[in-house]
């Protein structure tokens, strides 16, 4: 069946790639040094059989660009990639009509996936998300949905709305995240629906969330934009059942990436994409910001992010 081929496409390190903009007025799209960003990923060693491409989702400040803009940043990642790993679209927005021809477009240019959550702004009910999809799905029937749950901007999605989403069948995936709590639903879900989705951990629970009582099959890793050996690792220590070591690498690895993204947020400005910019140009990638409102985050944190890279042991670090 067509929606297994598509899973099993899923499976692997889930990489949100950023959109990088000129350094002048209105920061316009930088296509050559994104295509500079897919040529990196794949030299590192990724491949269709390790991960699949994001274009154009948080990361890639889908919220910042134009309908165009969204579409040309992913018909550039899929050109780019030239068939040698997936590509999802970000189609996240707050209009049905919007989200069906971002569909469309996805389907006419190639991707083999949109990623769709639940319309942000107003606090919409789990009916007004169903047809959502459900619009999406009848727009693009060829095309893989990954459903996001962003609890943290928008309606948490329950259990009883994944099993009303299971009946559609082009929803391939399930990008999940949860609040930690002791109701324990990241596991809930994952546990009950991993036979029909392949679930993306976006919780960073790799450790235990690919062993067989829940069955994640897919992982978004943002250390991948600058170290995409470690994604492959990750996958290949999952492979194996080496979950100890998965530990470690998030524990002495991956772990001062997010404390340090943690400080950002908490400190100076907001948003998604800028710490990976700001590590990727460290490994000799060009220089982006991300687009206002979002602050320039490269000046004051290029020392800390350096020392943070230093210490996990990044390679090919461009040293000032």
């Amino acid at each position: 069946m067509q929606t297994d081929v598509l899973k099993k496409k899923l499976e692997g390190c889930y990489v949100t790639v950023p959109t990088p903009f000129r350094d002048t007025e209105d920061f316009p799209v930088d296509e050559e040094a994104l295509r500079a960003y897919v040529r990196f990923l794949i030299d590192g060693g990724l491949t269709a059989d390790s991960a699949v491409f994001l274009a154009g989702g948080a990361a890639g400040d889908f919220s910042t660009m134009s309908f165009d803009e969204r579409v040309r940043v992913a018909k550039v990642v899929i050109d780019e990639v030239a068939g040698r790993v997936p590509v999802a679209m970000g189609a996240q927005t707050t209009s049905t009509l919007e989200l069906i021809r971002l569909a469309q477009a996805a389907e006419k240019i190639g991707a083999d996936f949109i990623q769709v959550s639940c319309p942000f702004y107003f606090t919409h009910t789990e009916g007004d998300f169903e047809e959502f999809v459900r619009a999406a799905a009848t727009a693009a029937p060829k095309i893989g949905i990954i459903i996001y749950n962003t609890f943290w901007t928008t309606t948490n999605i329950s259990f009883a709305m994944v099993e009303r989403l299971a009946e559609i069948p082009n929803v391939v995936g399930l990008k999940w995240a949860t609040p930690r709590t002791d109701a324990m639903e990241f596991e809930s879900v994952t546990s009950r629906f991993s036979r029909r989705f392949t679930i993306i951990d976006n919780n960073l629970f790799f450790a235990f969330s690919p062993m067989p009582a829940l069955g994640a099959r897919a992982f978004e890793a943002h250390l991948c934009n600058f170290w995409p050996q470690w994604g492959l690792k990750l996958i290949n220590e999952i492979g194996a059942g080496n979950y100890a070591e998965v530990a470690r690498m998030l524990v002495e690895e991956a772990m001062p990436f997010y404390k340090l993204w943690v400080e950002i947020e908490r400190d100076f400005t907001s948003g998604d994409g800028y710490l990976d910019k700001l590590c990727m140009e460290l490994v000799g990638l060009p220089s982006s910001r991300c687009r206002p409102p979002t602050r320039d985050a490269r000046e004051r944190y290029r020392a800390p992010t350096l020392a943070m890279m230093r210490a996990i042991g990044t390679p090919n670090l461009v040293e000032a």
